[in-house]
């Protein structure tokens, strides 16, 4: 075999195993299981920043992303015109898609109006970190709101019952800052009806107001009694007081018995004894 012969050979060796494995590739891409990656169709509009509660939405704030037809958000809006102006009434982060359960209505405005539902008010009361539950009392929770009422007997009950909590901010108190004592102060805004709305400005005016936070869960009413300091220390260990009390007048003696006089009597054979009381 010449070189020209062995070239040829080495050649179409060559060919054959490409061959092979291109027609191998071929079948291995062919077999692969089809992938489809949706195409975005439509658009929606989501928050550009984190947005806090009773923020009117400004151009600024929203953004609009392509969005996947097959995963469409409800209650979405396409189009920033639809959102803008429009008050929040849950905090929305940023990139999350705006929805209508999160929006006031167009004419409501921005604030806290818009989370009042109908039939119902909303009051602030002042309190302090431990009055607070520390800190931990937010919007959204639920609470019971116990008065402590002090006079001859100091007395405590619940008055309200798994109150919503609408909004919980620090204050500074501008008077005590101006004369350098100033902290801050929390003040809670609770969502109450009218007759909770009475309940609670009396109980703020006339004694001091604590919150009891509550499991989200636990819906039923608190119904209690109230206690009073002396069903409160009943069982404690301090021994009662003593009570001072005057010395009581010795009563006057009895007055003497009067005097008895013993006549007797003779009549015949029968002999008698009558006795006489003299009067002194």
């Amino acid at each position: 075999m010449n070189r020209s012969t062995r070239t040829l050979v080495v050649v179409g060796i060559a060919v054959v195993l490409a061959a092979l494995a291109s027609f191998s590739v071929y079948r291995a891409i062919k077999n692969l299981p089809e992938k489809r990656v949706p195409i975005a169709e439509r658009f929606t509009v989501v928050a550009g920043q984190n947005i806090p509660v009773g923020m009117l939405l400004t151009k600024e704030m929203v953004k609009v992303i392509p969005w996947p037809a097959n995963s469409p958000v409800m209650g979405g809006f396409a189009s920033p015109e639809e959102v803008i102006g429009r008050g929040v009434t849950s905090m929305l982060v940023s990139n999350e898609p705006i929805v209508e359960t999160k929006l006031a209505p167009r004419a409501a405005g921005g604030g806290l109006p818009p989370l009042i539902t109908p039939g119902m008010r909303a009051m602030t009361v002042r309190v302090n970190d431990v009055i607070g539950v520390a800190g931990f009392t937010q919007a959204g929770h639920r609470v019971d709101v116990v008065v402590i009422l002090r006079g001859n007997e100091g007395t405590s009950r619940t008055v309200l019952s798994n109150i919503q909590v609408l909004s919980s901010n620090r204050r500074i108190d501008q008077e005590q800052a101006r004369a350098g004592t100033g902290a801050d102060q929390t003040v809670v805004t609770l969502l109450v009806s009218p007759e909770e709305g009475e309940k609670l400005a009396l109980a703020t005016a006339q004694g001091q107001i604590v919150l009891a936070l509550r499991n989200p869960l636990d819906t039923a009413p608190t119904e209690t009694k109230g206690v009073r300091m002396s069903s409160l220390m009943a069982g404690g260990e301090a021994p009662p007081a003593p009570r001072t009390s005057r010395p009581r007048a010795s009563a006057p003696p009895p007055p003497a018995a009067p005097a008895k006089h013993v006549v007797t009597g003779i009549r015949g054979p029968k002999v008698t004894q009558e006795i006489i009381k003299c009067c002194q």
